[in-house]
């Protein structure tokens, strides 16, 4: 059931403006959609004993309910003077053969007392393969709305104050053991990459914002599954969706979405970044990596591709980064490897403290630390050409969701709890 507190409505005059603002984190991976954070001097130390610069943390929806947990491993989102998570779980009287209940919440920054908690009815997909559950995708906002996809297949939109805009079940469908892509949002549109096992079946959605109608559907018939996020990207001053897709990396028009340019590369699980004019690519699964030049037309791997890895072992789950010259990627087992974004050259290769999560993508500041950081184990590296580990922390909480950074502050989704860091 929904609840808004009362003082919410005396704030309903106050309307959020519809344009993000700076410091924002709107969506999987923030602003940019590649984990870079605008900030600058966030701690490098928290939790322990005394949890140091834990400036609150609040209990999430299904652990107030005592029900069982799904992973959920969506992160947290910022906008303005909120944050807002998604959660799944399972009422004590019901199990994982059952659909479970799916929650959207929204919190204050300033001092995590809770806004709203919205139920959104499940989708028609019940999993019987739980090993990636029903609470990957992240939500996205336009500030206006909230947009989240749940791994029933269900796509739903709320607004600022909790109610239910509208919710679309995303049908017919043949996702992988999960959804793992996140929506993203593009003018008026909302996207869903819809690759699944079922080449027939895979294509690109694109939904009205406002109203939630399809306005129209790409078919993606050479696509499998796919558990990447499109990177929305401007090449030659041309807006494209970059798309990592099970047998390709790919451009397409956000306007219809046909393909552009095209490369074939195995690269399903993680999120395509950019630097140095070029789009940097692979998969956690193992295979290669590949650097692309975006601005090219139909099948580039001849004449396109600037740069490509040795392979990356299967197990480290999570998206790489960038600043400047140089790409940080870790892969298993633990290590981090960084290289000159332009050339591929390796840099260094040195491995990372023991126990981080290996599905939380890390995220990277402006004033150059890279911050692997979950509910659990989490270090802070400085970026640059040397490797430097410049802390270890652990709130004991552990998790698979990925930070946010927003305000200057970072924003945890721990297992049990929603922290946010922030010095004291």
């Amino acid at each position: 059931m929904r609840k808004v507190p009362v003082r919410l409505a005396l704030l309903s005059c106050f309307l959020l403006l519809p344009t993000l603002q700076a410091g924002d984190w709107p969506g999987w991976r923030g602003p940019t959609g590649q984990g870079f954070a605008d900030e600058k001097d966030l701690p490098v130390t928290w939790g322990g004993k005394d949890q140091e610069n834990v400036l609150w943390k609040v209990v999430l929806p299904g652990v107030e309910a005592k029900g069982k947990l799904d992973h959920n491993q969506a992160s947290p989102i910022v906008y303005q003077d909120r944050v807002f998570v998604s959660m799944v779980y399972w009422p004590a009287d019901k199990t994982p053969k059952d659909q479970p209940e799916h929650v959207v919440a929204c919190y204050a920054v300033g001092d995590g007392k809770k806004f709203w908690e919205t139920t959104v009815p499940p989708g028609p997909w019940l999993l019987t393969d739980l090993r990636g559950g029903y609470s990957a995708p992240t939500p996205t906002t336009d500030g206006e709305r909230i947009y989240v996809l749940f791994g029933s297949s269900v796509l739903a939109a709320l607004d600022f104050e909790g109610k239910l805009v509208w919710r679309k079940e995303v049908a017919p469908y043949a996702w992988d053991v999960a959804i793992g892509t996140s929506p993203v949002v593009h003018g008026d549109l909302v996207y869903v990459l819809a690759d699944g096992t079922k080449p027939a079946l895979s294509r690109l959605i694109a939904y009205d914002k406002k109203s939630g109608e399809v306005k129209w559907e790409q078919k993606r018939p050479t696509a499998n599954f796919s558990h990447s996020t499109p990177l929305v990207h401007t090449a030659n001053g041309k807006t494209q969706l970059i798309v990592a897709a099970s047998n390709a990396i790919q451009g397409l028009d956000p306007a219809d979405g046909k393909v552009l340019w095209t490369c074939a590369n195995p690269g399903d699980v993680t999120t395509p970044v950019q630097g140095a004019g070029l789009i940097y690519c692979d998969s956690a699964r193992g295979g290669p990596g590949l650097a692309v030049d975006p601005t090219g037309a139909g099948d580039v791997a001849k004449t396109h591709v600037k740069w490509q890895t040795p392979k990356i072992p299967e197990g480290f789950y999570s998206s790489p980064v960038v600043l400047g010259d140089y790409l940080y990627r870790p892969y298993a087992p633990g290590l981090l490897r960084c290289l000159k974004v332009g050339t591929g050259e390796q840099v260094y290769q040195e491995r990372l403290p023991a126990g981080l999560a290996n599905h939380a993508s890390p995220i990277i500041t402006a004033d150059g630390r890279i911050y692997f950081a979950s509910g659990g184990k989490s270090a802070v590296v400085q970026a640059g050409p040397e490797f430097k580990v410049l802390a270890v922390n652990d709130l004991g909480d552990p998790s698979q969701a990925s930070p946010a950074a927003a305000h200057g502050k970072l924003f945890i989704k721990g297992g049990k709890h929603l922290y946010c860091i922030g010095k004291k």
